[in-house]
C-alpha cells in the first residue's frame, strides 16, 4: 500500500532541531532514572541506539509499547502472531525498567527486549541501522515524530495499534494539520480502541481507508501470573474469612473504599479487605488514611502476617496482582471513582472474579460495556453504592456465582477478536512467513 506524498513541515524541522539541542539533557535525565533502577550500563546505552543484542536472521517484527499495561497486551499479541508466523522473530521496545522486568519474566518465544532510542537523529539512525525491522507496530499513543518518519522513509511498514488519543492531544494536533498529516501518512494501518478515536484520527489527517475501529488490546492480554507458593501462604492466613479486593486505587479513592469497609464490618466483623494501591510508593499516605478510618492494617512489603484482628491487608508490591485476584471473587477496580479512566476489567474477570467499577472508566469503555450488560460487572458512584454491591454478593453466593460466570464468558467471547487483529496486521503490513535464511 503506497504512502501519500508529503514533505517535512517547518514545525517538524523545528522539532528535530530542538530535540537535537536537548539531547544531552534528555540523555542525562534518562540515564539517571535507569541507573537509579539498577539498569546495567550496556542496557542504558540502548537509549542512544546502541543495541545490546545482535539482530536475528530472518523477518523481524518490532513492537513499541509505552509501559507496563501496553507491554502485557503486546506479549499476548506476539504469542498469537508467532503461531501465525512460525519463522518470524520479534523485538519489543519499552521505556521503563518495570516493563523490561515484566517482559523478561514473560518473554514469548523468539523475542527480545530493548529500550527505545531517544527521538533524535543519532540514536534513531543507529537503532534502525542495527535492527532493520521488517515492520513496526506502535502501541497506544506513542507518537515519536522522528522515529516514525525515519522508519517510514526507509520503507518499513508501520501500524498504530490500540490507538488512543486524549481530547487535548487531538485538539493540539488539529491546530497543526499539515504536520499531523505528514506524520500520520507514515502509517499503513491504524487500529483504534473505539469509533471515537477512529473519527479523531481521520479528522487529524489520517487516511480514512487505513483507519479500522478495533477493540482494546489490553482486554485480550493473557491472565496475570499467579505465585502458587504465595497464594497458598496467604490463603492459610486468611482461612475461612470473607474477603473482597479494592485494586489499582488512586489518591482520593481509598477514602470511599475504607468507608465501605467500615459499613461492611458491621455485618461481617471478620471481613478482610485486600487493598492494592496502583502506586505502591503511596504506602505512607495509605497507612495514614487507614489510621484515620480507625481500622487495622498490615503491609505486604513488611512481610507481615494477617492475624485475626487485621481488617486490611495492603498489597503494596509490584507484579503480584494476579496472585491476589486468585484469592477473591469480588474485585473493585480503582482509577474509576476519579477522572482517571479506569483499569483493565478482564484481568480480574479472567481470574474468576465479578467486577465493580466507578463511573470514570472511559479508557476501557468498550471493554466494560459488554461486561456490565451481561452482569459480570456493576457500576457504582458512591460509598453506599459500593457497600450495597459488595453486600449483595457476599450475602448471596448464587448471585455472585452468576456474575462471575457472566464475566468469564464475556472474556472468552472477546478473545476471539485477537485473531482478527492478527489477520489485519498480516494483511495490511504484508506479513507472511518467510525463510529465516532470506535476510539478516
Amino acid at each position: 500500500m503506497p504512502q501519500r506524498a508529503g514533505r517535512p513541515t517547518l514545525l517538524y524541522h523545528l522539532y528535530c532541531g530542538l530535540t537535537s539541542v536537548a539531547e544531552p539533557l534528555a540523555w542525562r535525565t534518562v540515564r539517571n532514572k535507569l541507573q537509579a533502577a539498577g539498569v546495567p550500563e550496556t542496557r542504558q546505552q540502548e537509549r542512544l541506539g546502541h543495541a545490546s543484542e545482535p539482530r536475528p536472521r530472518g523477518q523481524l517484527i518490532w513492537f513499541h509499547a509505552a509501559s507496563v499495561g501496553e507491554t502485557l497486551s503486546v506479549i499476548s499479541l506476539i504469542k498469537r502472531l508467532g503461531q501465525r508466523l512460525p519463522q518470524a522473530e520479534f523485538l519489543i521496545t519499552s521505556g521503563t525498567p518495570t516493563s523490561a522486568a515484566l517482559i523478561e519474566k514473560r518473554m514469548p518465544p523468539r523475542t527480545r527486549h530493548q529500550y527505545p532510542p531517544l527521538d533524535t537523529a543519532g540514536p534513531v539512525q543507529r537503532f534502525l541501522d542495527h535492527w532493520r525491522p521488517d515492520a513496526g507496530i506502535f502501541v497506544e499513543s506513542e507518537i515519536w515524530p522522528r522515529l516514525i518518519v525515519e522508519s517510514g522513509s526507509r520503507g518499513i511498514p508501520l501500524a498504530l495499534l490500540n490507538a488512543r488519543l486524549s481530547d487535548k492531544s487531538v485538539a493540539g494536533w488539529k491546530k497543526r494539520p499539515q504536520t499531523a498529516r505528514f506524520i500520520l501518512d507514515r502509517f499503513r494501518l491504524f487500529l483504534t480502541q473505539n469509533d471515537k478515536t477512529a473519527e479523531n484520527l481521520i479528522d487529524m489527517g489520517a487516511p480514512a481507508d487505513r483507519v479500522y475501529p478495533g477493540t482494546n488490546l489490553k482486554a485480550m492480554s493473557d491472565p496475570l501470573p499467579v505465585d502458587q507458593t504465595a497464594l497458598s501462604d496467604i490463603r492459610a492466613q486468611i482461612a475461612d474469612r470473607p474477603i473482597w479486593i479494592a485494586s489499582s486505587t488512586h489518591a482520593g479513592e481509598e477514602e470511599t473504599v475504607l468507608a465501605a469497609q467500615a459499613q461492611l464490618l458491621k455485618r461481617w466483623p471478620n471481613l478482610l479487605l485486600l487493598l492494592i494501591p496502583r502506586h505502591p510508593e503511596r504506602r505512607g499516605e495509605v497507612a495514614a488514611l487507614v489510621d484515620k478510618a480507625g481500622q487495622t492494617a498490615v503491609f505486604r512489603s513488611a512481610d507481615a502476617t494477617i492475624t485475626a484482628e487485621i481488617q486490611i491487608y495492603v498489597a503494596d508490591t509490584l507484579g503480584e496482582t494476579g496472585t491476589w485476584y486468585a484469592l477473591c471473587p469480588i474485585v473493585f477496580l480503582g482509577g474509576s471513582l476519579k477522572d482517571i479512566g479506569g483499569h483493565n476489567p478482564f484481568e480480574p474477570a479472567q481470574a474468576g472474579a465479578a467486577v465493580i467499577t466507578g463511573p470514570g472508566y472511559f479508557n476501557f469503555a468498550e471493554t466494560f460495556a459488554p461486561l456490565i450488560e451481561c452482569g459480570g460487572a456493576i457500576e457504582v458512584a458512591s460509598t453506599p453504592d459500593l457497600t450495597n454491591t459488595v453486600t449483595s454478593w457476599l450475602s448471596d453466593p448464587t448471585a455472585l456465582d452468576a456474575a462471575r460466570s457472566a464475566a468469564k464468558s464475556c472474556v472468552n467471547t472477546q478473545k476471539t477478536a485477537l485473531d482478527a487483529v492478527v489477520e489485519t496486521l498480516c494483511t495490511q503490513l504484508s506479513l507472511q512467513d518467510a525463510d529465516p535464511a532470506s535476510s539478516g
